[in-house]
């Protein structure tokens, strides 16, 4: 389930647009501490209780725009919970409801192990101090009387990271979360955001540094057939951007290395997973440990474009712009040498763009730094694609099996699979979000609202072939492993 309520949304980039604004003109240290009362001028309440209480989550807001932690704690996930609006969830997970009819039986009395349940004058009490969520008493009433309320975030969790502390506020558990950002976007409440990296990036243009924009495959679409990679460049070297790169070029150097590292496993017999999708990697060290040695070690795409603007030009501040929140926790990986510095999302970099009054405007489709191959690498399935054609490519005669893993729960599957020796293919192919990054946390526009859009853009690119592509723009002999 995903929330799309207005008043949330526009919370959220008004927060954003006005820090943004701030740090532009240089002047956010002085004047942040006015903001909540800049957008909350009172005395009636917008959304909340009351205006201080509005107030507080408009902190917190500026703070995670800041890139800070909304509490004043001490952590590097990117994922966190905006504490003051995080209390309107029921504390309780089992409640009665008023199907009870306080039969004789007392079935789900009975049926509990913890002294959690007693009888009112006309109903079943269940005790939430005592209760432990175990069920038991759901399946044995008889008349279905009792309901199980599990939280929009918990229930999309696919690790389950998400627990609540004495009050009821949502706790991350940080050595569970995978930082996928799926539980963002399900709270109805907005009580989970984001850390940005919008003021860094704002403060490094301002200082003249050449900071280039390296924008997602998954982009494509997302604002209509209209809005082109070329729209993104115009847009973005308006606010301040050295230059705009196509992740999808990424894509192609990211198949290329991947095809002859599958080709090699593939003659040993070994079973490999894809590396490129970062909630997916953080699923497999957290998770599954045990499965590292399966893992590609090759980079991402965006790492791969990030590598190439440095070793182009020495001292390039790189600026992955897409609908993954994941993508931000791979900026701040330590194993991975020359990563991009800073990941962003659309609502993030669009708040940038409105902050300078600059919009998105219709331009013809006339860049294209990609394969066809490498503008598809977003979609799920993309990747195992993308390097089928560069085995074509490499004369090499190899029809792998690949588990083509739709979704949190297909990865989990495949990686259970993979971990007790029962995987049937060759190799599997994992993408967190449903849809592959097109589907992201934060994208523009629904998965199948965009397709015909992409499909229209794509459709109109050169039908290069992978390596091909790669040597017109002479990156072909780009290191593309993690170290």
């Amino acid at each position: 389930m995903i929330t799309n309520d207005a008043t949330i949304l526009r919370v959220k980039h008004d927060v954003l647009c006005e820090v943004a604004k701030l740090a532009w003109a240089g002047e956010l240290e002085e004047k942040r501490d006015e903001l909540p009362f800049k957008m909350i001028p009172g005395p009636q309440a917008q959304f909340r209780c009351c205006i201080y209480k509005e107030r507080e989550i408009i902190h917190q807001r500026v703070r995670l725009a800041e890139g800070k932690c909304p509490s004043g704690k001490n952590s590097i996930n990117v994922v966190q919970v905006i504490g003051a609006a995080c209390e309107e969830c029921p504390i309780a997970s089992y409640v009665i409801t008023d199907n009870c009819r306080k039969c004789m039986g007392k079935a789900c009395q009975n049926s509990c192990h913890f002294g959690a349940i007693t009888m009112s004058d006309t109903r079943a009490h269940i005790d939430p101090g005592k209760c432990k969520e175990c069920g038991k008493c759901a399946q044995a009433c008889p008349y279905s009387a009792i309901a199980h309320l599990e939280r929009p975030c918990k229930k999309v969790c696919p690790v389950d990271a998400i627990t609540y502390d004495d009050n009821g506020i949502c706790v991350i558990d940080e050595k569970k979360c995978i930082q996928c950002g799926a539980c963002i976007h399900s709270c109805p409440f907005g009580a989970i955001g984001t850390r940005t990296f919008m003021v860094d990036v704002i403060r490094l243009i301002n200082a003249g540094k050449r900071v280039v924009a390296m924008v997602a495959p998954a982009t494509e679409g997302q604002f209509g057939e209209n809005i082109t990679m070329a729209s993104w460049r115009t847009a973005l070297k308006k606010i301040g951007f050295a230059d705009m790169v196509e992740v999808a070029l990424g894509g192609d150097l990211t198949a290329a290395a991947e095809a002859a590292e599958w080709a090699e496993a593939y003659k040993e017999g070994k079973k490999m997973t894809t590396s490129c999708c970062p909630a997916f990697v953080n699923m497999i060290r957290q998770h599954f440990p045990a499965q590292l040695e399966h893992m590609s070690t090759t980079v991402s795409p965006m790492c791969a474009v990030s590598r190439m603007l440095k070793e182009q030009e020495p001292g390039t501040i790189t600026v992955f712009i897409g609908p993954c929140i994941a993508k931000k926790s791979e900026t701040l990986d330590l194993n991975i040498t020359d990563n991009a510095d800073y990941a962003m999302t659309f609502g993030e970099i669009r708040a940038m763009m409105r902050a300078r009054g600059v919009e998105l405007e219709p331009e013809d489709n006339t860049l294209q730094d990609g394969s066809v191959f490498g503008k598809r690498f977003g979609n799920s399935g993309g990747v195992t694609a993308a390097v089928v054609q560069c085995f074509k490519e490499m004369n090499e005669d190899i029809e792998p099996k690949v588990m083509r893993c739709n979704g949190a729960a297909e990865c989990k599957k495949a990686l259970l699979l993979l971990k007790v020796g029962k995987l049937p293919e060759d190799f599997v192919e994992g993408m967190v979000c449903v849809g592959g990054c097109v589907g992201g946390p934060s994208k523009h526009k629904a998965e199948l609202e965009a397709k015909k859009a992409r499909d229209l853009l794509i459709g109109q690119a050169d039908k290069r072939e992978v390596h091909e592509n790669l040597k017109a723009k002479g990156v072909e002999n780009l290191a593309m492993h993690r170290h």
